[in-house]
């Protein structure tokens, strides 16, 4: 299992109607996440800043495969499509990265 973690911003005036989205995500999203072998998916926002970190454990052999595979399903794209006008990538990200990949530094069971 790997555990992995993501930061990203939103947009001035928009967490509200991006808590509401996530309140009632979409069955066909949560099974492609779950499809995808990504387990205990959580969503935290910092506010006043905007700021959400992402949190997931990797199940999988092939992180590389399984994100293609979610890219691919046209559910997740059309979620994605909702989704990312409310969101604000940091300029700091990777080539590539829509949320910014976070390193582990530590974990305590």
């Amino acid at each position: 299992m790997q555990r992995m973690g993501m930061v990203l911003g939103l947009k001035p005036g928009k967490v509200e109607e991006y808590k509401r989205l996530h309140e009632t995500v979409w069955p066909e999203v949560l099974s492609m996440i779950s499809a995808c072998n990504i387990r205990n998916y959580t969503i935290f926002l910092k506010e006043p800043e905007n700021l959400l970190f992402a949190y997931w454990e990797y199940h999988g052999d092939d992180f590389a495969a399984d994100a293609a595979k979610m890219a691919a399903d046209p559910k997740t794209q059309e979620w994605w499509s909702v989704c990312m006008p409310l969101q604000e990538p940091l300029e700091t990200r990777k080539e590539g990265e829509w949320w910014a990949m976070m390193e582990n530094v530590f974990h305590h069971d």
